[in-house]
């Protein structure tokens, strides 16, 4: 089992290897120390605060890295028009495991098309993966913006993020006192989700100051770039996807395959990070989890997709275009019989000359 698990991961990394090279991301290493002072200063970004640590030579504090993405932003190039596009495949060591993680982010000047094209590559990104998935989009910038119009307190803006996370419209009226304009706005945000065209409109007619227009101008344009790619298919916009304000302040999104609960993709611009870093270079990018792949059913997770099965007898240029026809929809094996240590999708199999099944 573990097995055809670790293949599958395999597999899934080979192909957005490819994918992100097509768009001229390079493969990024990193080792499996950093310095501590790294993540302590920026533990809030961090997805756990569990960081297994160690003394170094020299007496020098270390940790196994529990991220890749702030040694990347550390590490990027600030010169005006320039774009660092890195992809990876590393171990991230997070609650004392092991965790596979593959992803990538860009960093520099970025501009419009470099914000969506890493949209764009998430959605590809899980299509590769499994044929029914799903990318939910929010935008951190309108969230922020519609909190701030809403005048309420940093305490309270901690109070509504828990309540549109967990799509809480009776916590969001308690926050609004009695506000009418403001209760629209975090109703509205709250329980806006679905097709992109129809969230816009639903939230351009309750929207009041320009830094909302603008975040909303943003998601728009998204929307509008991604529609033209025929990508909007299986994604949703969805305001109840969010992270932390005080790194994130754009485009978010989590990816979901159809029997995994939880999302196995997490992603979003993150232009407050490297400022924080003291860097004025802007970034985005995402991560995938490849460890989520294990909670795929049995029947989801299978060596090969054609198993063809002959006695000998088979006139070989017959196996050969068997052979080449099913290879044009996945994975084949030909073998003399039917291998134990394997599973697979379908089988045909052929006998005395000819194909039985």
């Amino acid at each position: 089992m573990m097995d055809r698990i670790w293949k599958r991961e395999e597999q899934a990394v080979f192909a957005l290897r490819s994918l992100y090279s097509r768009y001229g991301y390079v493969p990024y290493k990193m080792s499996h120390f950093e310095e501590y002072e790294l993540y302590v200063h920026n533990k809030d970004f961090l997805v756990s605060d569990q960081i297994i640590t160690f003394s170094g030579e020299g007496g020098q504090l270390l940790a196994l890295k529990p991220d890749v993405t702030l040694s990347i932003v550390k590490n990027a190039p600030q010169t005006p028009g320039v774009v660092q596009k890195v992809y990876y495949d590393e171990n991230v060591y997070r609650d004392y495991r092991e965790i596979r993680q593959a992803g990538l982010e860009c960093v520099g000047d970025l501009g419009e098309y470099e914000i969506s094209e890493v949209v764009m590559l998430a959605v590809q990104s899980l299509s590769l993966m499994q044929e029914r998935f799903a990318l939910n989009i929010s935008h951190m910038g309108l969230i922020s913006a519609v909190l701030d119009s809403c005048g309420l307190t940093e305490g309270e803006k901690k109070q509504a993020m828990d309540c549109l996370r967990g799509k809480n419209l009776h916590g969001l009226q308690e926050l609004c006192r009695g506000n009418l304009p403001a209760w629209e706005k975090l109703r509205t945000l709250a329980a806006c989700r679905g097709n992109g065209e129809a969230v816009l409109k639903q939230m351009e007619s309750v929207l009041t100051t320009q830094e909302e227009k603008n975040a909303l101008g943003e998601l728009a344009q998204l929307w509008r770039i991604l529609e033209s790619g025929g990508w909007t298919e299986s994604v949703r916009l969805d305001f109840s996807v969010s992270s932390d304000l005080g790194y994130y302040s754009g485009v978010v999104f989590r990816g979901y395959l159809e029997g995994i609960p939880a999302s196995v993709l997490s992603g979003g611009q993150y232009d407050k990070l490297p400022r924080k870093m003291g860097r004025k270079s802007r970034a985005i990018g995402f991560a995938i989890y490849l460890d989520m792949l294990q909670q795929h059913s049995q029947e989801d997770i299978q060596d090969i997709d054609t198993l063809i099965v002959h006695d000998g007898s088979v006139d070989t240029v017959i196996l050969a275009q068997a052979a080449a026809e099913a290879a044009k929809q996945g994975s084949v094996l030909v073998s003399t019989s039917i291998p134990k240590d394997r599973t697979w999708k379908q089988m045909k199999q052929f006998e005395k000359g000819a194909q039985v099944k």
